[in-house]
């Protein structure tokens, strides 16, 4: 696999795994042709994936659980942000196919999780 991905056994740490997808991204994107219509995305990729993991250390910080649902919410919108640039840059093939697929599914997961600690917070 190109992305380089740090073991390639699974990282369970939730804050860990939001590093590890800002920092993929990043890796990512570098690769990209430099067009006017990928510049777009890749910055967009770079802000959400990075937003993503930066909203969650702050949910960490909260004192009260309505605090910690509203950053996790924030953390689900720019992960949705990252996955909707993600499948831009999918349909038009640009990049490595396989690291394209790891950064969708890794999101996808993400998202998942995200979204279950709210609704185990309400």
């Amino acid at each position: 696999m190109e992305v380089n991905e740090p073991n390639p056994e699974k990282i369970f740490n939730f804050e860990d795994r939001l590093v590890r997808f800002a920092g993929e991204s990043i890796l990512f994107v570098r690769k990209l042709e430099k067009t006017y219509e990928l510049e777009y995305y890749k910055n967009q990729l770079i802000c959400s994936s990075g937003s993503s993991s930066l909203n969650y250390g702050e949910a960490q910080g909260t004192i009260t659980d309505k605090d910690f649902v509203f950053k996790v919410s924030l953390v689900v919108k720019e992960l949705k942000e990252s996955r909707n640039s993600i499948k831009i840059i999918e349909y038009i093939k640009a990049g490595d196919e396989i690291d394209r697929k790891w950064l969708l599914t890794e999101v996808e997961e993400l998202i998942a999780i995200s979204s279950k600690m709210i609704l185990n917070k309400k």
